[in-house]
Order: structure tokens, then C-alpha cells, then sequence
């Protein structure tokens, strides 16, 4: 059985929306070909790795997969060449090979039972919630237009600002608020007002109009603004929408635990999740003589960024950490547990192609990488 690429991109796409990746991210379908079609690319297995090396290549040249999903992107800065040396050897010789590539990175991480949700149950029992909300802009809706037109003329105009793209929310259209106003204006001798005379000072009723707009839409509707509007100088303004924050998407996470713990308690939780034998801990005096642990941040990878904006938990649990910045959380009086970039991340992996596999109802096998492995070791 198989499914066809663009299929298996929609279903991973359902599982961490890209929305929610962090804008300098680069997520989504990296190498291939999502088209339709009679000879539209198909996948029959999938391989899952942490991230597209050499080995995990030849591994997935040896299973015969289509499709590598790869949580770091490959591509990630400019490539200025494809010379056939890393990382664009190994690009060239997948797409040689017809073996597509994607990433969800940062979208996976933000994303519901995603990496971040996969490391908090390392903690222990609790309640968890995003270190820093996701934001996004609606797709459609960057913009917020507000005109203001005579009320005879309120349906027609908002009828042409609809149809040059204007008042789309979601799967919603011709969307729009209507509120009464009063206008003044005084035009000049030079002027030809549609309502009063030049030259003297009025006072209208008007309608309000307001409606969302997306930013590729704004030269029509200022077409629609100049041969619609009654009025010779229409009054409208543009303003950009901020990002709304996405209830249960964001990165990293909280952990507020059902009972309090002690940090080498919490060590031996995290070494279990995580399988390894050891991790680097930077104990607060109060933890290391035997202070009780309640709230916990965690964050895949690297936590740096997403820890300045959280203060104030007793632990902070992350893959890697500068040196200055454990220095700044112990000397705010919180402990630091570090188990290194990849294995904050490696052990979802199983999970992943399993709710893959089960979105595509058994039609393709999922496979993680053998070869994929931390690449730090303690010796």
C-alpha cells in the first residue's frame, strides 16, 4: 500500500501545524515534489530521524524509503553551493535517489502532544502548559481596514472590498462590523464634495466599516477605495494585527507538580525518560541540601531563548545551556539539568511514526532511524 506524498505532507502537517513554527524557522516539505496527479510521487514507507546524516542516508537507501522525516531542517542557512559536499552531498544524493525530505522542527515542538509535551512527562505528574504561548496571525487577516462611508452607500462598498479580498476570518468570508459615526470635513474651493458644499464647514452621518484584510489584497482594495467610495477623498486606515496567542500551542513547557520532589529525585525521573546513564546538573545551594522542587520548565534542544522568558521555576530541564546563562538561573536560585541537544528530542521519535502511521491507517510503514544518535558521549 501506499499514499501519495502530498497526502502523507498533510497528515504530518495535521500532526504540528507549520503556523506555529518560530519565524525563523524553515519547516515543511524541504526536498520532493507534493503534487497532484496520476504521477504525483507516492510513499509506501517512511524513515524518522533527528537529523539527516550520512548514516542515516544510507540507512534509509537501505530500507527503501520515499520520504525521511528529518526534525532538524537540513536545509536551514542559505546553500551557496551544491558541490557535493556537506550538507548539500547528502541532499543531492537523496534527491537522486527520489527521496523526499521534510522537517517540522520548531512546529512540533510547539504543537500538542509534540517533543515539548514528550519531555514534561519525564518530570513526573502534573499540570503543563507552553513556557511562551505560540502566537499567529490569522491567514487572511493580517491587516484591519477602517473606512468611513455615507450609510446609502455602506453595502456596496463593503460588497467590492469583499470581492477584491477583504473580510476573510477562517473559513468565513464577507465578514465585516458596522457602527454609526459622525464626520466632519471643510473642503477647499478647489474641492467637489459628494455631500455639502466647498468652502463651508459639515457634518455627516456615517458608517463606520471595518474589516480584516490580508496583505497581498491592500492594491485592490485601494482600487476599490478610488473608483467605489462616493467619497472624492475617501478617509480609511490601514493598521497591522498583533498575533493572538493559540490556547495549548507554544515552546517549551511548565510543570507544576502534583507533589513536590527533590532535584536528584527528578535526575533519576529524567535519566529513566530518557535513557541515559548520566546528565549535567547545576544544583542550587537550597536543592543541593535537599530543597523541594515544584515547578519545572523544560525545553527541547536548546532553552535559552524560551528560559529568559520564563523566570522564576525551581528547575529548568534543557538539552544544552550556555555557560552564563546557568550562571544567571543559579544565581536567581534555580537548578539546571542539561541532557544534551539531541536527547531532549530522540526519544519522541518512536511516538511520531507511530501517530503518523495510525493517521494513515496502516497504508505506509514508519520506521525510526537505528543510526540516528546523540552524538555527544560521556567517556
Amino acid at each position: 500500500m501506499s499514499l501519495p506524498l502530498a497526502r502523507v505532507v498533510e497528515l504530518l502537517s495535521e500532526l504540528s501545524p507549520l503556523r506555529y513554527a518560530e519565524e525563523w524557522d524553515n519547516v515543511g516539505l524541504l526536498l520532493g515534489v507534493a503534487k497532484a496527479g496520476p504521477a504525483a510521487p507516492a510513499v509506501t514507507r517512511a524513515l524518522f530521524a533527528i537529523d539527516l546524516t550520512e548514516a542515516v542516508l544510507e540507512e534509509a537507501l537501505a530500507r527503501h524509503v520515499e520520504l525521511v522525516v528529518a526534525y532538524h531542517p537540513p536545509i536551514f542557512t542559505p546553500l551557496r553551493k551544491l558541490d557535493g559536499t556537506a550538507p548539500s552531498g547528502t541532499l543531492l544524493r537523496a534527491a537522486a535517489a527520489r527521496i523526499a525530505i521534510y522537517s517540522p522542527h520548531t512546529a512540533l515542538d510547539a504543537a500538542p502532544e509534540g517533543v515539548n509535551d514528550w519531555l514534561a512527562a519525564g518530570v513526573g505528574s502534573g499540570s503543563t502548559a507552553p513556557l511562551v504561548d505560540a502566537a499567529v496571525r490569522s491567514p487572511g487577516a493580517e491587516l484591519k481596514l477602517v473606512t468611513f462611508v455615507p450609510p446609502e452607500h455602506t453595502e456596496t462598498l463593503r460588497a467590492a472590498l469583499a470581492q477584491a479580498g477583504a473580510g476573510v476570518i477562517g473559513e468565513y468570508e464577507n465578514c465585516s462590523s458596522q457602527s454609526p459615526a459622525t464626520g466632519t470635513f471643510r473642503g477647499s474651493d478647489a474641492t467637489n464634495p459628494a455631500v455639502g458644499a466647498a468652502g463651508r464647514l459639515e457634518t455627516v452621518v456615517e458608517t463606520r466599516l471595518e474589516m480584516v484584510c490580508p496583505k497581498h489584497a491592500l492594491g485592490a482594495v485601494a482600487r476599490v477605495m478610488r473608483d467605489v467610495h462616493p467619497y472624492e477623498e475617501p478617509a480609511w486606515d490601514v493598521y497591522a494585527l498583533a498575533p493572538r496567542p493559540a490556547p495549548d500551542f507554544g515552546m517549551g513547557r511548565s510543570v507544576e507538580l502534583a507533589e513536590q520532589t527533590s532535584l536528584g529525585t527528578l535526575v533519576e525521573r529524567l535519566k529513566l525518560h530518557l535513557g541515559r546513564a548520566s546528565l549535567r546538573v547545576a544544583a542550587s545551594p537550597a536543592h543541593r541540601a535537599g530543597g523541594p522542587v515544584r515547578r519545572v520548565a523544560v525545553c527541547a534542544g536548546s532553552g535559552k531563548a524560551v528560559f529568559e522568558r520564563a523566570p522564576g521555576f525551581d528547575v529548568y530541564v534543557t538539552g544544552e545551556l550556555g555557560h552564563h546563562a546557568v550562571l544567571a538561573h543559579l544565581a536567581a536560585g534555580s537548578s539546571v539539568i542539561l541532557a544534551e541537544h539531541s536527547s531532549t528530542e530522540r526519544g519522541y521519535l518512536p511516538t511520531y511514526a507511530a501517530r503518523l502511521a495510525e493517521r494513515c491507517e496502516g497504508a505506509i510503514e514508519t520506521f525510526v532511524a537505528e543510526t540516528c544518535r546523540e552524538p555527544l558521549e560521556t567517556w
